[in-house]
């Protein structure tokens, strides 16, 4: 049997949709504020306020997935008041959550965890020691980004994934060769090469386009939801365009992928799509997990269109009985609010 302590739970892909593409929040085309005046649901103080106790419980929450998700929520929005909690899940007993609560302090450069995370440097883990070296990187140690490019020539391909990630993020255009060097490589497995592209997308690299393509006209679904986001990081014209013709795609949760990205680019062109799954109860005869799964893509995709009628969906998705769809909910929510 597994250690629990090192259970993988797909987070080092980042499963909870957010992927390896923690963008700086651009998605509402309007005010929470402004779009709640609008409606006839709760007050936007109540909202807020609602997703905030929901993402203080999941941080508290007895499942490391759910744990993982919140913290991930508070990097994504920059939620400070909430980085007292995630600091104390930097000792956490599960990797994953280490990994995650080391990113959060990174992307939200909160000092005060710097001497505790300095300490992660020294962890038994090689992941969650990138982690800690991507975080002294973004708090004004920029050197320790150079770890991270040596480690990507593990052979671990977790390790070698979770590299390409973090040099993505890093914003450091050195990467850049260790990174198509992870891509090539005879040996790197499909999470690494989703990574890469990822990253060199995230970096600027427009040379990284014909690769995307090909995972945007993959025979597998969740191929493509991988491409759209890296698209979306890339966000050049050609990329948005191409972002436009996955709207049409047979699968549910690639045209609310799709309509994310774009709307994260500022066009809520793909409000339709996310509409239809309440109008056309696109929900219905799906299983649990399905149903689950597709809320909390339409969620996320709120989120970042952020439109008056998409957001009246908000107060129930918040009240929904499963705990990833109401922190996506929550997320968007924040986002909503930043775009004020």
């Amino acid at each position: 049997m597994k250690n629990p302590k090192v259970l993988n739970f797909k987070l080092w892909l980042l499963a909870f949709s957010f992927a390896f593409l923690a963008f700086t929040v651009l998605g509402c085309n309007e005010s929470l504020q402004a779009a709640m005046d609008r409606s006839d649901t709760s007050s936007v103080d109540n909202l807020v306020a609602e997703a905030a106790q929901i993402i203080r419980a999941a941080l508290d929450d007895d499942e490391p997935q759910i744990r993982a998700n919140a913290i991930e929520v508070v990097a994504d929005t920059k939620r400070a008041e909430l980085m007292p909690k995630v600091q104390r899940l930097l000792k956490d007993d599960f990797v994953p959550v280490r990994f995650l609560a080391a990113l959060a302090v990174g992307d939200t450069e909160y000092r005060l965890a710097k001497d505790t995370v300095k300490q992660l440097l020294q962890d038994r883990d090689d992941n969650v020691r990138i982690a800690a070296a991507y975080a002294m990187g973004k708090l004004g140690e920029p050197d320790n980004f150079r770890i991270i490019q040596k480690t990507i020539l593990s052979k671990n391909q977790t390790v070698r994934a979770n590299c390409a990630l973090l040099l993505g993020k890093s914003g450091d255009k050195s990467a850049l060769k260790p990174l198509y060097w992870a891509l090539k490589s005879n040996d790197s497995s499909d999470k690494v090469r989703f990574n890469a592209v990822g990253a060199i997308a995230k970096l600027g690299d427009e040379r990284i386009y014909s690769k995307l393509w090909a995972m945007l006209i993959s025979a597998y679904a969740n191929d493509r939801v991988i491409g759209i986001r890296a698209m979306g990081a890339l966000g050049t014209v050609e990329a948005k365009n191409a972002l436009i013709t996955m709207l049409d795609d047979d699968v549910l949760e690639v045209r609310l992928a799709a309509a994310e990205q774009l709307g994260m680019l500022g066009d809520n062109i793909g409000e339709f799509e996310v509409l239809n799954v309440f109008k056309k109860n696109l929900i219905a005869g799906m299983d649990k997990a399905g149903a689950e799964h597709v809320k909390m893509c339409t969620a996320l995709a709120i989120g970042r269109i952020g439109t008056a009628p998409l957001m009246k969906f908000l107060p129930d998705l918040l009240k929904d009985e499963s705990k990833i769809v109401r922190i996506a909910a929550s997320k968007a929510v924040f986002q909503c609010q930043t775009a004020k």
